[in-house]
């Protein structure tokens, strides 16, 4: 396992990371979770992704009980978490659900940690934009989190690159804590932000990122090219909205083309895609998901198969699948 600075922060994160997003809670409970993280951190891996609103705080009781059972130093990895949706879906949650205002936040990040069970967080996104909240009050907020020790850095999740300097300059102007990352979709398909709107963003602020959905939600791995299988994340009742990107059929064409030149190099076509993201350097690491060991081993022949990807095979990957990205 190779490992990357978060941008400019001191922080190094592992190239692969485990996410938890759909799986924990709805397909591994506690023990699979147990067995799942104790084999990524023996690969190496030592970040490990979470939010609030997975599973309606349950991913993150469920990681926590297994980081207390596995029993690791502290020092040893890497936990986040991410804030914007909020749990309360009653008519009182005026102040505690799609929103960054101070309130909702303060009281956040002290459920997390409960949830958890740990001291602090090392690294809190927010998860999405809040149009409705200053963009001042939101950075006090994220960086008051720091000051008083809960959590150690804090970045965002899909924020247009403008808020991402907006927020910047004004932790800037007031010294505080600022944004060290963001989270964006990065894969074959969908580009477009990372390698263009953020361009700039990378030089001049030192931002990091950690990049989720390297298999576009599975439709990289090719298992959608006959439709929608069942048990499969696009068969989920929940997931429907994925179902119309899932079975595009020009982007399973491409997926199809992509198999030989991963057959060649030994590899999956998940394995190839995973691997194309890691090959940006820009990118501090890719969150990948799991609900079984064996897929999570699989996704960790990745980093073989970016040894392997010369100049003229990502030439080859740019021209079947950049007509098709976003």
């Amino acid at each position: 396992m190779r490992y990357r600075r978060l941008g400019r922060a001191g922080l190094q994160v592992s190239e692969l990371s485990l996410g938890s997003w759909i799986t924990y809670h709805n397909q591994v409970d506690v023990d699979a979770a147990v067995e799942m993280m104790a084999a990524a951190y023996d690969a190496g891996i030592n970040f490990f992704d979470n939010a609030e609103a997975y599973a309606g705080g349950r991913s993150e009781e469920v990681m926590g009980q297994a980081i207390k059972r596995l029993g690791w130093p502290r020092l040893n990895y890497v936990v986040s978490t991410k804030f914007f949706w909020g749990l309360d879906r009653t008519g009182h949650a005026t102040n505690r659900r799609d929103t960054l205002n101070r309130k909702y936040l303060m009281q956040a990040i002290d459920g997390s940690l409960k949830r958890f069970g740990l001291e602090h967080i090392d690294l809190v996104y927010c998860h999405r934009p809040d149009p409705q909240t200053p963009v001042e009050e939101t950075v006090w907020a994220m960086s008051d989190m720091i000051t008083r020790g809960k959590a150690l850095y804090w970045g965002t999740s899909e924020w247009s690159a403008a808020d991402i300097r907006a927020a910047w300059e004004i932790a800037e102007r007031h010294h505080l804590h600022k944004p060290v990352v963001e989270q964006p979709q990065y894969h074959l398909f969908h580009r477009q932000r990372v390698e263009q709107e953020y361009a700039r963003l990378y030089e001049d602020l030192g931002l990091g990122l950690t990049t989720w959905s390297p298999l576009a939600s599975g439709l990289l791995s090719g298992k959608y090219a006959a439709g929608v299988p069942a048990g499969s994340r696009g068969a989920m009742e929940n997931m429907g909205f994925l179902r119309d990107g899932l079975t595009d059929a020009a982007k399973n064409a491409a997926v199809a083309e992509l198999a030989p030149i991963a057959r060649d190099l030994g590899a999956t076509t998940a394995q190839l895609a995973i691997a194309w993201v890691t090959k940006n350097p820009r990118v501090s690491s890719v969150i990948t998901g799991a609900s079984k060991v064996e897929q999570l081993h699989s996704n960790l022949g990745a980093l073989a198969v970016a040894d392997q990807l010369t100049p003229e095979l990502m030439s080859r990957i740019e021209a079947i699948t950049s007509p098709l990205a976003e």
